[in-house]
């Protein structure tokens, strides 16, 4: 079974998330913020992680750099989620490092979709970009 890691710091989103991607079949980790996400990541070594940019201390931007820079973490998925429905908000995104992008409110069609997708990428062999 491939596990998620989903970090947000708004409990409703969370559970919102976890429910919807354990009734897709996932097991589902959960961090609060980013030190905890990258604690959980460090030690569970999710299959894809799902990210809220918005937390408070270490925000999403900062997370992915350290994700990226963590040679045992650094070629895990990671998607973005965020309030942000911009398309600059996505391109940040991208070009920080996040192989995906999904806005709240979340879509669970979309959600599991992208989460397929995501889960699917070989990012040893693909470039981050779309």
């Amino acid at each position: 079974m491939k596990r998620i890691l989903i970090a947000d710091d708004r409990p409703n989103s969370r559970e919102l998330i976890s429910t919807a991607l354990e009734s897709f079949g996932y097991e589902v980790l959960e961090a609060v913020d980013g030190v905890d996400a990258l604690k959980v990541a460090r030690t569970e070594r999710p299959d894809a992680i799902i990210l809220d940019i918005q937390m408070p201390g270490l925000d999403g931007f900062g997370v992915i750099r350290e994700l990226r820079a963590d040679s045992s973490l650094k070629l895990t998925p990671v998607m973005a989620l965020t309030a942000g429905a911009m398309e600059t908000d996505r391109n940040r995104a991208i070009e920080a490092g996040f192989d995906s992008y999904i806005s709240k409110p979340v879509s669970l069609p979309a959600l599991r979709a992208e989460v397929l997708r995501l889960l699917g990428m070989n990012r040893a062999a693909q470039p981050l970009a779309d």
